[in-house]
């Protein structure tokens, strides 16, 4: 009776262990069912990046914000209706998030070439996002895939998890590590920011009332960012928002941060040292970037039978 017992128990670990391991990304996930997928990916990337480059930070901007969410699983891109509270109208977001069309159009294209729904809006968004950092001379790395989609978004998991651009250095610290990234992490995902442009409400405070600020620096944000109104005037989050290069931290080293969670990682505190050495080598920012992409890409997919591929990518089936 004991040998049936553990027979059958044998038996029962086997068969979780197997389903863990099917449910595992894997950076071939689409080689054999849809080898197609990818080149279309980057095909319409790089048409969108090449039509307007700032799309490209645009589009690195959804994969990280739908990450942080309750995991990678595209609840970003669900509209609202009566059941869904779209996370696309969290403060993070609103008026804010866009390339939700890019990425309408590529999931078109896919199922064309695939000749069914087999690639879910989840991957696309982890593959857009490192097709967009290399469309704008950034690295590339292994987008480890197998997502499913969610079925559900929540607006309050937006508003409490994606960081803000008015947090300090330990409330940055304490974000990232709710979702198992370390400080290193923290800085070469920040480095995002070599990329784009940042919105006047966000970094207002920061050119009006902060002191650790550089003076021509503030006079020159100053002039398209008045103390009242023009909420939504642009600036650029580093000199060259179009390429993808260490200036973001060298701007730091020189009080030049845009955004005050900007600033924040070279304030003397423990994240100096890395901005420094970032700021100084290219190679090794690419590099950590890479790896933290593929890492922030693991937080919480769904895989195996959990969620579904979806139809739209802005509906549930």
């Amino acid at each position: 009776m004991a040998s049936r017992s553990f027979l059958f128990i044998y038996v029962l670990v086997m068969f979780s262990l197997a389903g863990m391991a099917f449910s595992d990304l894997s950076d071939d996930f689409y080689h054999h069912i849809c080898p197609k997928a990818l080149p279309t990916i980057k095909r319409v990337v790089e048409d969108a990046v090449r039509k307007e480059r700032r799309m490209g930070a645009s589009l690195l901007r959804l994969h990280f914000h739908d990450c942080f969410v309750n995991g990678c699983d595209a609840s970003i891109l669900l509209d609202q209706t009566s059941t869904i509270n779209s996370e696309k109208t969290s403060r993070a977001n609103n008026n804010s998030a866009r390339g939700f069309e890019v990425i309408d159009k590529i999931k078109s294209e896919v199922d064309k070439v695939c000749g069914r729904q087999v690639v879910s809006c989840a991957d696309i968004l982890a593959v857009a996002a490192r097709d967009s950092v290399v469309a704008l001379h950034g690295p590339s790395w292994k987008v480890k895939l197998g997502r499913r989609d969610s079925t559900t978004a929540s607006r309050t998991a937006a508003n409490d998890n994606i960081p803000t651009p008015f947090m300090d250095l330990p409330a940055l610290i304490k974000n990232f590590k709710k979702q198992g990234l370390d400080e290193e992490d923290l800085v070469a995902l920040s480095g995002s920011h070599t990329l784009g442009f940042a919105q006047c409400f966000t970094f207002r405070n920061r050119i009006y009332n902060e002191t650790n600020i550089d003076p021509t620096f503030r006079r020159q944000r100053q002039a398209n960012c008045p103390r009242s109104g023009g909420d939504s005037n642009l600036a650029p989050l580093d000199p060259t928002p179009a390429l993808f290069d260490s200036k973001y931290f060298s701007d730091l080293r020189s009080k030049k941060g845009l955004l005050h969670s900007d600033q924040a990682l070279f304030s003397g505190g423990k994240t100096d040292d890395l901005v420094e050495k970032y700021s100084k080598n290219l190679g090794m920012f690419s590099k950590d970037f890479a790896e933290s992409m593929i890492k922030m890409g693991d937080i919480k997919p769904l895989t195996g039978k959990r969620g579904q591929i979806r139809v739209n990518c802005r509906k549930v089936n």
